[in-house]
């Protein structure tokens, strides 16, 4: 392991998260740096079924910790960003959750590590929704995939409910989030 003094090991994460402020969707994105791309630009035998949205990234020296690799901190903002991206394409941005009165909070995520990455490493982020009924909650499921070796180096899952913004409580879904937010089948 490297000989790092106690304030380098701790900047694993910091950089990326310093000085800006409350944790939004806006700088979220800043500090991800995920490029939209095509499902048709990466192969489909990689994904499990036909991913909704498939971002790109560039894994940065910032993203790694004491390790040298990329911190597991990171994947969860990774997932965030995918999530909050893919809802944008859907016409569905915190303005939108705002404006109706409703918006959707995390109530689970799973992270499984397969496989460490690196500074350098470029990875392929999907995203879809594997379970929605128009309850309160749905499930949306990731994937990132190492585009030298398409290999998976990460898989999860995050269980999202339904809110009403000014109460915070659970509510079932609007019809808008009910048609936007469709499960895979």
């Amino acid at each position: 392991m490297p000989n790092k003094s106690n304030n380098e090991m701790s900047s694993g994460v910091a950089p990326l998260l310093q000085n800006q402020g409350p944790m939004t969707n806006s700088n979220i994105f800043k500090a991800s740096d995920i490029q939209t791309i095509a499902t048709s630009d990466t192969p489909q035998s990689v994904w499990p079924c036909t991913p909704q949205f498939i971002g790109k990234l560039t894994v940065q020296p910032e993203h790694l910790d004491e390790f040298e690799h990329t911190n597991n901190t990171i994947y969860l903002v990774w997932m965030q960003a995918i999530a909050a991206l893919h809802s944008r394409q859907l016409g569905l941005t915190f303005q939108d959750f705002v404006e109706s009165g409703y918006g959707c909070v995390a109530r689970q995520h799973h992270l499984e590590y397969k496989r460490p990455t690196f500074a350098g490493d470029t990875l392929w982020i999907a995203t879809w929704i594997s379970h929605n009924e128009g309850k309160a909650d749905m499930t949306r499921q990731y994937q990132f995939v190492r585009e030298s070796d398409h290999a998976t180096v990460m898989q999860g899952h995050t269980q999202w409910v339904c809110i009403d913004m000014k109460t915070g409580r659970p509510k079932k879904q609007p019809s808008r989030f009910v048609e936007a937010y469709r499960a895979v089948n």
